[in-house]
């Protein structure tokens, strides 16, 4: 029998063993990993998450080994059942996943937790001052180090006290094959936020087919959110962007006006970003970029075009 949407569906089978497998003395934080289909990363990246007290694997009803793999690193897995507009994976489990510490980390399956950010960690959560912190990435993709590119100041949110994070709340219309997990929406803090100054390495693409693939479901997600972008829409969510954020997101409502805008993100990336220092995997990454704004713009217009 198919689980109700939203509802938390643990491995009743084997959930009670991995959990107890979590030796005493680690770190208190407890991790969310939003999955579908991930054996393979979670094969490679999981073990770098093994320092953390508590391990949430939220899973997509996979069909691969995803669920097996995670329970053989002690990760607890939950099943979630999208509804197909709101809410989306992370937030869910930030409102129902039973947390036994009261900072979390969120880590997508292709990303790898290096010691020294370990330390960093162990030692930040320690504080009273801060109540969440940014963490840098490292970006890898066609099996180099992207330094350009617009990469190289990438940093996210995402270690913080759970009750005082939430995502913004962009519901996408129902049908839509956006994914049912938070892509580009950003964690907004009710509290003050610090800077960790070591990174999490991202892995996120194994091959071009791959990137095509969720880059088609992430075009999808912002034709269909490009009025709301255009009107700024999120206003009550940006409220609590910092600064640089804000900013951000005021430029991209200049940026969805610009003519042949796909064409300007290649120029943008490749030349002011310094995208061409990445040599060949500079060029590839930004041709990409400008072919997901081109994807995005067109699925704009194939929408009003059907309208009329």
């Amino acid at each position: 029998m198919t689980a109700p949407v939203t509802e938390a569906t643990p491995n009743t089978d084997t959930a009670e063993a991995p959990a107890g497998l979590r030796p005493k003395g680690l770190v208190p934080v407890s991790i969310i990993v939003p999955v579908k289909n991930e054996e393979a990363n979670l094969r490679r990246y999981l073990k770098s998450l093994l320092w953390a007290d508590e391990i949430f694997v939220v899973d997509s009803q996979s069909t691969d080994k995803t669920v097996e793999v995670a329970e053989q690193h002690g990760a607890q897995v939950v099943q979630f059942h999208f509804n197909g507009t709101y809410p989306k994976k992370k937030n869910w489990s930030l409102e129902n996943l039973p947390f036994r510490n009261e900072w979390v980390l969120i880590v997508d399956a292709d990303e790898e937790v290096p010691k020294a950010l370990v330390k960093e960690i162990a030692q930040a959560i320690k504080s009273t001052e801060y109540d969440g912190y940014d963490i840098h990435f490292r970006y890898f993709f066609m099996g180099g180090e992207i330094k350009h590119c617009g990469y190289a100041d990438l940093r996210v949110l995402r270690l913080f006290r759970h009750k005082l994070g939430r995502y913004e709340k962009m519901p996408t219309k129902a049908g839509q094959n956006s994914g049912d997990n938070e892509a580009h929406e950003h964690v907004i803090l009710q509290g003050k936020m610090g800077k960790l100054k070591n990174s999490i390495k991202h892995y996120p693409y194994p091959s071009i087919a791959v990137w095509v693939e969720k880059h088609n479901r992430y075009s999808t997600w912002e034709a269909d959110l490009y009025e709301q972008f255009l009107r700024g829409g999120f206003k009550e969510g940006e409220k609590h962007l910092d600064r640089k954020k804000y900013i951000k997101r005021r430029l991209k409502q200049v940026f969805l006006r610009l003519p042949f805008r796909f064409v300007f993100r290649f120029i943008y990336a490749y030349f002011f970003r310094l995208g061409f220092l990445d040599k060949r995997q500079g060029f590839v990454l930004c041709f990409l970029l400008m072919f997901y704004d081109f994807m995005a713009w067109a699925k704009v217009y194939e929408a009003q075009a059907t309208k009329k």
